[in-house]
């Protein structure tokens, strides 16, 4: 985690829980995510990083599309949108007779982009009754939550911060945030010990799920489980490529891993992206070298394609990301 000055800092500026200060700093006037080069400008994800992302999500969605009968409408909802990327990517790869009957939803608070594919609506909360699949790629890491930390006297206690990211300890944690950190993070007394209390993820997820008649919901984040919980927490920031301190005045993104096991619903199931990647037909595989000779282009692209596939999986990067599956009325779909 990237550490942040203690102290009083400035007077009058508000002590607040993290919370409702990076929930101003994201998504309020003026926040993070309302702004004009959106989160592509400060961070690059698996849909940016290749058309491979959105060609295996595509793929997936023709699952569930014969999943679910090949009904007359299938819907794709992309949460946290960003600029309509993986969207506008998934409409592009799917067949032809699938992208006809594909109704998709760029879900976002920032206003529509200029250009943005006219077959992709644009609104701020999910659609509901959806028949399809709902995808939300680096969504919930950016849900705000609750940071506590342990005092000198072993109690967990919430963590208040200023807009220029001064902290201090707050009243103890209690209720709802107690038993939720008693159950998926559970704190030692040892003074300096922090958590991210995911609670408002886990019904920020549920909520998601909810609008699904039939189909599929998919979380992807940065994740860590029960068994590999960090000691000090996440909670950090990313400015124009870089980490940074997470600091709630709208000049940075602000972001948590997200305990993916917690956010689970019932018959859910969690596995890493290289594994769903490569169920999907993206193994990082290189071409024969005999292309080389028989088709020299075909194997430059090819090439190209598998150094695109190898960052989309690699360990210790993009690979390592969690991927939440959650069917609703039909079976597991990504399987080998």
């Amino acid at each position: 985690m990237t550490a942040v000055t203690r102290g009083e800092g400035q007077q009058g500026h508000q002590w607040r829980g993290w919370r409702a200060a990076a929930r101003d700093a994201l998504y309020g006037p003026g926040g993070f995510y309302r702004r004009a080069e959106g989160p592509a400008g400060h961070f690059r994800t698996s849909v940016h990083a290749s058309p491979l992302f959105a060609g295996a999500v595509a793929g997936l969605l023709c699952r569930v599309d014969e999943a679910l009968g090949r009904p007359a409408t299938l819907d794709f909802v992309d949460m946290a949108a960003g600029r309509g990327e993986l969207a506008g990517g998934v409409l592009a790869a799917l067949p032809a007779d699938v992208a006809a009957r594909t109704r998709a939803y760029a879900v976002e608070v920032a206003e529509r982009p200029e250009g943005l594919d006219h077959r992709i609506e644009w609104p701020a909360e999910p659609p509901q009754g959806v028949t399809g699949m709902l995808f939300a790629n680096e969504w919930l890491d950016n849900v705000p939550v609750e940071v506590a930390e342990v005092d000198a006297a072993g109690v967990a206690r919430r963590v208040l911060v200023r807009e220029d990211g001064t902290e201090r300890l707050g009243e103890p944690v209690v209720g709802a945030q107690a038993r939720w950190l008693a159950r998926w993070w559970p704190l030692r007394g040892e003074a300096g010990l922090r958590a991210e209390i995911g609670l408002p993820r886990d019904e920020a997820w549920a909520s998601a799920v909810a609008t699904l008649d039939r189909g599929l919901a998919v979380a992807v984040d940065y994740a860590h489980t029960a068994d590999t919980r960090p000691p000090f927490g996440t909670l950090t920031g990313f400015r124009e490529g870089r980490e940074t301190a997470a600091v709630p005045d709208g000049s940075c993104d602000i972001t948590a891993h997200v305990a993916l096991d917690a956010c689970a619903l019932p018959g859910g199931r969690l596995l890493p992206q290289r594994e769903a990647l490569r169920a999907l037909g993206v193994t990082g595989a290189r071409p024969p070298l005999t292309l080389a000779s028989t088709d020299p282009a075909a194997y430059v692209r090819a090439l190209a394609s598998a150094g695109e596939a190898a960052e989309l999986t690699a360990a210790g990067g993009l690979g390592d990301f969690g991927w939440l599956v959650q069917p609703v009325g039909i079976p597991d779909v990504l399987t080998a």
